[in-house]
Order: structure tokens, then sequence, then C-alpha cells
């Protein structure tokens, strides 16, 4: 495939990034802060990596990881991403975002709040549900058993399968968790967040970021997704 686009550069965007060059995939990563503070982490990539600015990282492939916190989102000019498929790795969370009062009311979910902002982009929900340390982890080749699989939800079926044979070769398998409107099923505190992807489900709070992980195939995330209930944002306080 051709260039992929990264922007954002934290501990998701770079898991991402690592993946997609061992893929053989060129990468183009793009941050806030400028290309020249990312020339350790594209020094360590090797070639198939370079740095850039965010429309330059918009602008190298059809397909763009977006991987910044809510807040940022509005800094990013939609115009730069349109006619992109854009991969949005973006959660809610209150303690670092502030308040929300429309995801606080559930009247939207959070990409479908990204996909108003970024209007002309073909938005697809993928990565946000699976810690940054179990991506390396958990990638396997193509018919490996126990592949584990990732929860993807867009409003355009070709990007979604744009979305999908990426997160293939990336190492994933995929399931359809439908519109963005039903993102919510694999957003914080849902049936298909991260806490499934352990290695021990029992393992307390505060220790998840080091813990292990474990393939979980497409059947399992397909019943995570199905008995989902929808969380009441209002309440979130992480």
């Amino acid at each position: 495939m051709s260039t992929l686009g990264i922007i954002g550069s934290g501990s998701i965007g770079t898991a991402i990034a690592r993946l997609a060059v061992a893929a053989g995939i060129p990468v183009v990563l793009a941050n806030s802060r400028g290309p020249e503070s990312l020339a350790d982490l594209v020094s360590e990539l090797g070639p198939p990596a370079s740095a850039g600015t965010r429309e330059q990282a918009a602008q190298a492939g059809e397909l763009v990881v977006l991987s910044v916190p809510l807040t940022a989102i509005e800094a990013i000019p939609a115009e730069i991403l349109r006619g992109r498929t854009v991969l949005d790795t973006t959660n809610y969370y209150p303690f670092r975002d502030g308040r929300v009062a429309e995801l606080d009311a559930g009247t939207v979910t959070t990409s479908e709040l990204v996909q108003r902002h970024l209007a002309g982009a073909h938005l697809v929900k993928a990565f946000n549900n699976i810690l940054a340390h179990h991506i390396p982890q958990l990638a396997r080749p193509a018919d490996t058993p126990e592949r584990a699989a990732l929860p993807i939800a867009g409003d355009d079926e070709g990007a979604k399968k744009a979305a999908a044979a990426l997160i293939d070769r990336l190492g994933f398998d995929t399931v359809d968790a439908g519109p963005l409107s039903e993102s919510w099923r694999f957003e914080p505190e849902a049936a298909a967040y991260t806490r499934m992807y352990l290695a021990d489900p029992a393992t307390p709070d505060d220790r998840i970021l080091q813990a292990p992980g474990a393939p979980v195939p497409a059947a399992q995330v397909r019943a995570a997704l199905a008995r989902a209930e929808r969380v009441r944002v209002a309440d979130r306080t992480f």
C-alpha cells in the first residue's frame, strides 16, 4: 500500500508506526511540536519512517491515523484530511479533556463529534480499545491461530474496507461494529474495551499498563460488542 500518515506520536500512534514499518509500509509521522521533535523516533524506526508537518502526514497517502487527545482535534484543519480515510483512536477522558456536554448527554459518540469537525474525511473508529503495549504484543501474521481481532466502526463502507485491509496487514483481524453511532460499544468501560485483551482479566487497575495481553478472536469480540450496554458517560471521572 501507499504511505501511511500518522498524526500524533503518543503511545498508540508510535505503536502503530512500529507495526507499519515492520510490515514494509512507509510512514510519515507528525505531532504538534514539529518534525524536529521526532528525530529520535524516526531514527529508531529506520528509513521507511520520516517526520513531517501535520499537513504532510495528512497528504502522504489515502489512509491517515489520527491519534491525538480529544481536546486537540479542533486544532487540526479539517481541509487537510478531506477525502482521506482516517483511523480515529480518540477516547473521551474527562480528567484530561474536561467535560463535553454532548458526550455527557449521550447525544453523540466521541467519533461522531470528531467526524463533525473533520467534515469531508471518512472516519473509521479503530485502535481506541486496546492498550498501546498490547498492540505489538498481539500483532500476528494473517491466518495465525488465535489471531487477535479489533472492532472498527464507520459510516462509509469503502473506508471501513480500506481500514480493515490496513489493520490486517498490521497484524489483526477486524470486526465491523456498525456505524459511528454504535462505536460506544468499544469505548471506555464498555464490554469490548481494553480489559478484555488482558492475559489475566482480574489484573488490578493500577497494573494493567504493564500487564501482558492475550489474543481475543473475532467471535469473542463480536460477542462483547453484542452484549455491551451503553455507559453513562456523565459519570465518568477518568
